[in-house]
């Protein structure tokens, strides 16, 4: 059996029958890779179950909740690997295709990571993202690609990264915890770092978006979590000084928005992780949030 390069890290919270049902329809495309489940809820252990499943995988249980940046860092720090699939446990594989990035990462040595097309419910594709500047703040949307190209980030559930280049990053930030941002913030670190970030249409995966926070967080908290978050990717990144007087001259205007004052107590936190990033950038945000 062809062995890759490949660590499959699936991080895992509750929703364990949609994540048994999707791990037997994947299994047979996990040849020759490692595969990592890390399981983010202490109270539930897993490794039984997974391993009867799939017996060659390697399975840990959380002592307590790190949230998915945390629980995603962990997996990778136990990953053997030069490649990491980060793999959602609403994923589901279509085919091999999920090997055709290490062609793209053997042609460029500064290519960070490469985001993978999924397929949503009713047949949309998602995946290709782009960023923007606008009234103070940095905002994102979809965009179409129907070749290899550039994209501002690679989505947390269904990416490839260069494990080395993870590590030089600083991996994903628990400042971000429990969702929301943290992909965003680890590409666009490395896109001022001077790598490269990139969207492959040509591999294809089915995602259930939001199953697992949907079902386990109210919609308050959701919203108020993504707010806190984007407020805490502006201050822990931008560094072009007009982008950056822009946002705290509107800021006022959002302080009853909820989350603000969450993001608030977390300013300490930002400012020291601002001083150790600081050091990597080397590309303005203008040129980036095009």
């Amino acid at each position: 059996m062809k062995s890759y390069p490949i660590s499959i890290v699936i991080p895992v919270y509750k929703n364990y029958t949609m994540f048994y049902k999707y791990l037997r329809a994947n299994k047979k495309y996990f040849d020759g890779c490692e595969v990592i489940v890390v399981n983010d809820y202490p109270k539930e252990n897993i490794t039984r179950p997974v391993k009867k499943i799939y017996p060659e995988s390697r399975v840990f249980n959380n002592k307590k909740n790190l949230g998915f940046a945390g629980n995603v860092n962990r997996g990778i720090a136990k990953s053997k690997r030069n490649y990491v699939f980060l793999m959602n446990s609403d994923v589901v594989l279509k085919n091999y295709s999920f090997i055709k990035a290490l062609d793209l990462f053997k042609k460029n040595s500064r290519l960070f990571a490469v985001g993978f097309a999924q397929k949503e419910k009713g047949g949309k594709i998602v995946g290709a993202n782009r960023g923007y500047f606008k009234n103070g703040f940095v905002h994102h949307s979809g965009k179409k690609l129907k070749q290899t190209g550039n994209n501002l980030w690679a989505e947390g559930g269904a990416s490839m990264f260069r494990k080395n280049l993870l590590k030089k990053l600083g991996l994903f930030d628990p400042l971000f915890n429990p969702f929301y941002w943290e992909d965003i913030d680890l590409s666009y670190r490395a896109w001022k770092a001077g790598y490269k970030v990139m969207f492959a249409p040509g591999i294809v995966v089915e995602h259930h978006h939001e199953s697992t926070i949907g079902k386990y967080f109210d919609k308050s908290k959701i919203i108020k979590t993504a707010f806190r978050n984007q407020l805490l990717f502006h201050w822990k990144n931008l560094t072009d000084r007009d982008l950056l007087n822009s946002h705290l001259i509107r800021l006022p205007l959002h302080f009853f928005a909820p989350g603000f004052f969450d993001a608030l107590l977390l300013l300490p936190r930002v400012l020291t992780a601002r001083k150790a990033v600081v050091k990597l950038f080397k590309k303005k945000d203008k040129e980036i949030l095009k």
